[in-house]
């Protein structure tokens, strides 16, 4: 059972700050910063994400990136989840928000979905290794990043509502959003047929 109406109101403010705070955490800048590598912003498409990062051609650091951009939505969900489930959501929707829109960088970050799977994976693991999978086959078939990850956040609600609850149905859809309208950009370059592949370098 969730007993929600027994939490205090200030667990659902401490979710959403300390989410937020954890989320907005920038690990792909400070990670290629600390690597020598100069502001990941100047670099590609100037997105502080795994993708971007991988750009450099430093691959353990990207593949850290991604594991770390998907930790933190992860950590701040399974913290928030020893007090309650709905406040999991809570906190890894705030900290999908920080990596999005990070107050340490004015509030332009990266496009969420490693923190989006990994949020998912924290508060259902089954909905979260679906999405992976999605995201997955879509590469494998087509080699193209964004419309993986766009695919895998899509069916993300699909999976929440079959294997989940209300709550999660609700994260997967918002996170489904906001991670569609930051890739706004590369729809726009599939519909040119311009967007890279897979192992191909973009210097855009």
């Amino acid at each position: 059972m969730d007993p929600v109406s027994e939490l205090p109101s200030w667990t659902y403010v401490a979710a959403v700050v300390l989410g937020y705070l954890l989320g907005s955490i920038p690990f792909g800048l400070v990670l290629t910063k600390a690597a020598g590598l100069g502001d990941i912003r100047q670099i590609g498409s100037g997105n502080i994400g795994a993708t971007n990062v991988l750009r450099t051609g430093n691959k353990p650091l990207a593949l850290a990136t991604l594991l770390l951009d998907g930790g933190k939505g992860a950590i701040a969900a399974l913290i928030a989840a020893q007090f309650s489930p709905l406040l999991a959501v809570i906190a890894g929707g705030a900290a999908l928000l920080g990596h999005l829109f990070p107050v340490w960088l004015r509030f332009k970050g990266g496009k969420g979905v490693a923190t989006t799977l990994g949020t998912l994976i924290a508060i259902n693991w089954m909905v979260g290794i679906a999405a992976c999978l999605t995201w997955l086959a879509v590469a494998f078939a087509l080699r193209i990043s964004s419309l993986s990850a766009l695919a895998a956040v899509a069916l993300a609600p699909l999976y929440a509502y079959i294997l989940g609850t209300g709550p999660q149905v609700i994260f997967a859809a918002f996170a489904a959003a906001l991670v569609w309208i930051r890739h706004r950009e590369n729809i726009a370059r599939m519909f040119k047929g311009t967007e890279p592949r897979i192992g191909k370098k973009k210097a855009e």
